[in-house]
């Protein structure tokens, strides 16, 4: 009897004793040993580990140290996941901002042909300017011709390459122009698209044909 009494008082000494704060360690070697100890051991460095409460459930996992080539397709991944998800996100934006700018099909339709108006205007604009440069090549064409003998004077050569400097920006131009006529037309039927997926509308008019110049040469 006496003794029973020593051994259960030596553990609630041993208990009391205890910090409040030991940790136990469980992991496996290299050869498939296990270890309970109250700090990670030196045979499991590198190992997956476990930490585990007083009644032993696992209140943390240690991973394993990786090789630089499970590290690098760790660090791959995450990367390809952060950037999946900015693409979600920007997705999500550009969404939310066609709806709000776009409350019906015909307000797509509307704003397709104000941008087309527009870029023909402009178009139309660039063509006037072409045609007066070629007038004024002719002109200065002209005036070459009393020079057929003779230097020709500065002013008349300074004229005539700033025209065919213009000629040409203005040719540029115009090409450039007509190329955003297509484009108008593309972004206008990805956004009716976009918005009739989005709410799940059936289309209530064709879309609009492309517009077009055409170039004076």
């Amino acid at each position: 009897m006496l003794k029973l009494q020593t051994l259960v008082l030596t553990v609630v000494l041993a208990l009391a004793l205890t910090p409040a704060f030991a940790k136990t360690f469980k992991c496996q070697d290299s050869n498939g040993k296990t270890y309970y100890t109250d700090r990670p051991p030196r045979e499991c460095l590198g190992k997956e580990m476990e930490e585990l409460s007083k009644r032993g459930t696992v209140v943390k996992k240690y991973e394993a140290a990786l090789t630089p080539e499970q590290q690098a397709a760790r660090e791959a991944e995450e990367k390809r996941k952060k950037e999946e998800e900015a693409q979600a996100r920007e997705e999500k934006r550009k969404n939310q901002a066609l709806l709000n700018t776009y409350p019906s099909e015909k307000d797509i339709e509307d704003s397709r042909q104000r941008a087309l108006k527009q870029a023909e205007q402009a178009t139309k604009a660039i063509e006037k300017r072409i045609a007066e440069a070629q007038q004024r090549a002719k002109k200065l064409e002209s005036e070459k011709e009393f020079y057929v003998k003779k230097p020709l004077p500065k002013k008349l050569q300074d004229d005539i390459r700033n025209n065919e400097l213009d000629f040409k920006v203005q040719q540029d131009a115009l090409v450039s122009k007509q190329k955003e006529l297509g484009e108008i037309n593309a972004k206008y039927d990805e956004d009716k698209r976009r918005y009739l997926e989005l709410t799940g509308a059936k289309p209530k008019s064709p879309a609009a044909p492309s517009g077009g110049a055409s170039s004076k040469k």
